[in-house]
């Protein structure tokens, strides 16, 4: 079974993105399972590797973490295919992140 992990922090406005995005991509994969964990500080973030929110970690592991990147407890920006900034990844990036999981 493959374990999804969102961080986020309180409050976060693009929590609600990742959610709709995640759903639709796990519409098909049932097993897969799906937890949050609310990050409010620092030390936290470090233990999780939070870079930023929301943070998507697939068996613990951010595919999305850009190598020199500290941990944060900040709002997180990605790319789409465009190159275009977003809150959260793209369906067909996270669709390619969970496939090469």
């Amino acid at each position: 079974m493959m374990e999804l992990t969102v961080l986020v922090v309180p409050d976060c406005p693009n929590a609600s993105v990742l959610d709709e995005r995640l759903a639709e991509v796990l519409a098909d994969r049932r097993w897969v399972s799906v937890m949050r964990r609310v990050i409010d500080d620092d030390e936290q973030a470090a233990r999780w590797g939070m870079r930023g929110s929301p943070t998507l970690l697939i068996d613990g592991v951010d595919p999305f973490a850009d190598p020199g990147v500290p941990v944060s407890v900040s709002c997180r920006m990605y790319r789409d295919e465009d190159g275009r900034l977003e809150g959260a990844p793209s369906v067909a990036a996270l669709r390619r992140a969970l496939d090469q999981a």
